[in-house]
């Protein structure tokens, strides 16, 4: 049995998915899964109501169908963090989770990437501009456009695209991000900031007002954050470096005026709502298996190593496998991709331990063989990848 959760903005809809495409549904049902789904009336950020649907939707599963021999949350994005966070508040119930380019480290450290990278940007391009919200925002609309406005103008001057590079640094953007663009070459610095750029409103950006008023005020905060340190260990210290030297800029000034800039402190209720609902705490009951683009930036791949971070502090890694596909995107995979995945959790199940399952060449097999038979869409490959965690990984505020 697959239970399906939506993603950030599919909530609300009168009836669920169950899947991701037509085609994936079709084969899944071709091969005997049952599929079901869930959805929450209020739209937005619902994984507070998405898991507490789960025993609901299994009960009705179950009077229609019969009990389920085992049962898998899956879902894209929010939906891939409510499947994980489903596992861990039901486990008497889902014996699985399939998480696809999910948030699987929680709307906490995602929302305070977003926040450092909104900072830089405020704080060294504009930091009388009351319209660019940073937090306990009152016009979503109005601070998008205020955004968009200020970064654009930036982009146009080499001092203006060295800040948005350690802006979107502070937010760790990885330096390909446009599916549509060819990877940069490594010494292509000014292909890598068009990168950072084209990405930095979906990625950093990101809405923030509907996420507030559910935890009822501001989760985020950077009281006491080194952004030195964070540029350091953000994976684009050197085309940062590289940029200022061309733009004739001191990085140590910019980074002295970060330091010196007043700080925002978060809500501890409005953190506690978060944490609740949800930043996974990496118990697992059962196998989990996700999967992420290389360069997803909503969220971040950082949030993939974080997620294994916290499941190996619990002691359950041999539960845990990561299955990377090396391109740009959000929960852009392909159909035989996401067959593979289902399947290979599916095995897992069966066999009670993983072997070689969740390798890249044996992904890659299996998604071969699935569109031979099928015709279901190949897509790319599955590729080794071991992504940096993120910057800031906590779960508790900082005061």
């Amino acid at each position: 049995m697959l239970v399906w959760n939506p993603g950030y903005g599919s909530s609300g809809a009168p009836t669920a998915a169950a899947g991701p495409t037509n085609p994936v549904k079709a084969w899944l049902l071709d091969q005997g899964y049952a599929l079901a789904g869930t959805t929450a009336s209020s739209g937005g950020w619902a994984v507070e109501d998405l898991v507490a649907n789960q025993p609901d939707v299994l009960r009705i599963v179950s009077a229609e169908l019969g009990e389920p021999e085992e049962v898998i949350a899956w879902g894209e994005s929010m939906g891939g963090l409510t499947s994980a966070a489903a596992l861990e508040a039901h486990p008497e119930l889902i014996d699985a989770a399939l998480p696809l380019c999910g948030s699987v480290s929680g709307a906490v450290p995602m929302l305070n990437g977003g926040l450092d990278g909104t900072f830089v940007l405020r704080m060294l391009l504009a930091p009388d501009d009351e319209r660019l919200e940073l937090a306990d925002v009152r016009n979503e609309a109005a601070r998008q456009a205020a955004f968009r406005e200020v970064l654009e103008e930036a982009q146009a001057t080499p001092q203006g695209r060295a800040r948005i590079a350690l802006a979107a640094s502070a937010a760790q953007i990885p330096a390909w991000t446009q599916a549509s663009d060819p990877e940069p070459s490594k010494g292509d610095l000014a292909a890598q900031q068009e990168q950072l750029y084209a990405a930095f409103m979906f990625g950093v950006v990101s809405p923030r007002q509907p996420l507030e008023a559910r935890a009822g005020g501001n989760f985020s905060w950077n009281t006491g954050v080194d952004y030195g340190q964070s540029l350091v260990h953000s994976g684009n210290a050197q085309l940062v470096r590289a940029l200022y030297r061309e733009a004739g800029l001191s990085l140590s000034e910019d980074l002295g005026t970060l330091a010196s800039s007043d700080r925002i402190a978060a809500d501890p209720r409005a953190v506690a709502y978060m944490q609740e609902n949800a930043t996974p705490e990496g118990k697992l009951s059962g196998p989990v298996l996700t999967l992420h683009e290389t360069g997803d930036t909503a969220p971040t791949v950082a949030q993939a190593a974080t997620y294994e971070d916290r499941v190996r502090a619990n002691g359950d890694n041999a539960l845990l496998r990561q299955a990377f596909v090396d391109r740009p995107g959000h929960c852009d995979y392909a159909d035989a991709e996401i067959a593979a995945m289902v399947t290979t959790l599916n095995e897992r199940l069966d066999e009670d331990h993983w072997a070689d399952l969740a390798h890249p060449a044996s992904l890659n097999a299996l998604a071969d063989r699935i569109t031979a038979e099928s015709g279901l869409e190949r897509g790319g490959s599955f590729a080794s990848y071991a992504p940096n965690s993120m910057l800031r990984p906590e779960r508790e505020v900082q005061r």
